[in-house]
């Protein structure tokens, strides 16, 4: 679970509670992880993770989704610029109706600030999946190209199987397809980071040019396909 950001885990837990699958204890429990506490800043004043929730429920809500953007890429959002800026400097937010938690982590505590949010359209859960191992394949093929086994062997094994996913642990309810999309996310968001890390045997800075070329691709389709696995508003009907 700890593998999961925190705006993950809210998204999957707090979905689980407003569904009634799983008791508050459980969600704070799940969201918390090692932390040793959680503070939420509001305009009016100190809040909590339990009482926006169940703001958004008396709201109508039945989901919480999560985003993961970047700069240049603020995928999931819809604005206003405030939380548009905050969520890709922390790349990452939850988003409830009509508001928008970013989370900032402060030693072993997480503040969330929360802030006006527009309402964005569902990320397409199949279209995410689909363009995850598009990329993958072709970042794949490209790095083949330039003999990635020979400058990291660890990174030429993991792009080469693209049933490798990092273990998540997700309440009842969450689609096994999002649990696994997730997944894979997160496995190759780390294989990129540790390609990206440095030039490895790059023979020219044209070499490692087309590298991050191949790579950047497939950190962003990544982050996509985690934003589509953590936005119930747009899984599949139970």
């Amino acid at each position: 679970m700890s593998a999961l950001p925190v705006s993950a885990r809210l998204a999957w837990w707090g979905t689980a509670w407003l569904r009634g699958r799983v008791g508050p204890d459980e969600v704070l429990d799940a969201v918390h992880g090692d932390d040793v506490t959680h503070v939420v800043s509001t305009s009016d004043g100190p809040s909590s993770l339990l009482l926006e929730l169940a703001a958004a429920r008396n709201a109508g809500a039945d989901g919480v989704a999560a985003a993961f953007p970047a700069p240049g890429d603020p995928a999931g959002l819809r604005g206003p610029r405030e939380l548009t800026t905050a969520a890709v400097e922390a790349g990452e937010v939850v988003l409830l109706p009509g508001t928008g938690l970013v989370p900032r982590q402060v030693g072993r505590a997480v503040e969330w600030t929360v802030l006006p949010a527009e309402r964005r359209p569902p990320p397409d859960l199949g279209d995410a999946d689909r363009q995850l191992r598009a990329v993958l394949l072709t970042a794949a093929n490209l790095l083949a190209d330039l003999d990635v086994a020979r400058w990291q062997p660890l990174v030429a094994d993991e792009l080469h199987d693209l049933r490798t996913a990092v273990p998540v642990l997700a309440p009842a309810g969450t689609p096994p397809r999002c649990i696994d999309l997730a997944g894979r996310a997160l496995h190759l968001e780390a294989v990129v980071e540790l390609a990206l890390r440095d030039d490895g045997g790059a023979l020219s800075a044209g070499e490692a040019g087309i590298r991050r070329a191949a790579l950047e691709p497939l950190e962003r389709a990544a982050r996509h396909a985690l934003t589509a696995a953590c936005s119930p508003d747009g899984w599949p009907p139970a």
